[in-house]
């Protein structure tokens, strides 16, 4: 069973992660978090009301928590995650706060403390919209393992924080601690990023943190290459929807049905409502929820559900999530409602699939990817 208490230079808590998985072998935090936490002891760093940006479980919040710190991230699942850890160790609901990534987590900040996320657009959107809210005087520190920190990720924080020092690396991690530079001009923002979906008369906005932002992934080229048809669908749900392209497309086919966009992505949910603006509104009814999975729809409420779902979380690769949704399609669907699924060859969807569904059709497939479908009797 993997180690669940956590050490620094804070003092000891209990830390899980979300999804709780019976046999869970990753832990709630890395090294990173453990050496950023030690780092502000080390340096004598005045600790109060923090911002701490990309916390995956909570384990900087819970730890720095009577310190009334901010969590600012694009994840439903990390806010989630903190508040539970928050209670496990009887702490505060209210001894943290909680930012969505598509709102300004408040006026001037002494301390900033950064996870570096998987996808640099987001760490590049952040420091731009951070910038202006940092005096000379603030802090601002950066964490991560090496292996996931790029050279990058300091010509980043140069072009729009100012200069950075590197720690000498302690377990395979790094602290970077910027010097704000108040001189410097915020370059233009980049994001979101607009594109024209091939083959259509729609174009597509991705904000930062949004999965293949600036083209067409060739997994969901697949399985809009596969799209059923969706006449008759009533209800139709696009699970980890992204930019809701797939969901776009069903209800450009069937303009009765009524779309639901579900995703944990504060910025997937806010660039799926945009791009379905596209529709005329008089024709389609649609729903946008920020929510950890199915969770908030009812036992077979749906007709027709379509995923492509994620295999990694932040850094660590693994397909429980994707399990998740599976099991809570099953329970949303109507008998005879239809999950459609696309997936790397190698993931094996059909078996898992299989655990949860009573028919699983191999749809298509090609050299990287296979489209199935799953059908509730």
């Amino acid at each position: 069973m993997t180690d669940t208490q956590f050490h620094s230079a804070f003092g000891q808590v209990e830390l899980y992660r979300l999804p709780r998985r019976p046999r869970e072998l990753l832990r709630a935090w890395d090294a990173a978090d453990e050496y950023l936490l030690n780092t502000l002891v080390d340096e004598s760093f005045s600790v109060i009301n923090p911002l701490i940006c990309n916390d995956s479980f909570g384990a900087l919040s819970v730890a720095l928590h009577k310190f009334r710190p901010v969590n600012w991230s694009d994840s439903l699942l990390a806010h989630k995650a903190t508040q539970e850890n928050l209670s496990i160790n009887d702490f505060k609901s209210t001894d943290v706060s909680y930012v969505e990534s598509t709102k300004l987590p408040g006026k001037t900040i002494n301390l900033v403390l950064i996870k570096v996320p998987k996808t640099l657009a987001l760490f590049e959107f952040q420091l731009m919209q951070l910038k202006p809210l940092l005096s000379e005087n603030s802090k601002v520190l950066v964490a991560g393992m090496a292996k996931s920190m790029p050279a990058a990720v300091w010509k980043i924080l140069e072009k729009i924080i100012g200069p950075t020092k590197t720690t000498r690396a302690v377990k395979k991690a790094k602290v970077i601690q910027v010097t704000v530079n108040t001189n410097l001009t915020v370059p233009k923002n980049p994001y979101p990023v607009v594109w024209k979906l091939e083959n259509t008369d729609y174009t597509l906005t991705n904000l930062a943190n949004v999965f293949s932002r600036d083209k067409l992934d060739i997994g969901t080229r697949f399985l809009l290459q596969n799209l059923p048809d969706t006449e008759g669908a009533g209800n139709i749900i696009d699970l980890g929807c992204g930019n809701g392209i797939l969901g776009l497309m069903a209800a450009s086919q069937n303009k009765n049905a009524t779309l639901h966009f579900v995703d944990e992505s504060f910025m997937a949910i806010e660039s799926a409502r945009i791009n379905f603006q596209q529709l005329p509104a008089e024709t389609v009814t649609a729903t946008f929820q920020v929510s950890d999975g199915l969770i908030e729809f009812d036992n077979e409420s749906s007709d027709l559900i379509f995923c492509n779902p994620p295999f990694h979380q932040q850094q660590a690769v693994g397909d429980s999530i994707a399990i998740s949704m599976f099991r809570e399609s099953a329970r949303v669907l109507k008998p005879g409602g239809e999950l459609w699924v696309i997936g790397n060859r190698h993931l094996n969807y059909h078996k898992k699939l299989q655990n949860c569904f009573d028919t699983v059709e191999l749809i298509a497939s090609n050299k990287k990817f296979v489209v199935l479908k799953a059908t509730k009797s």
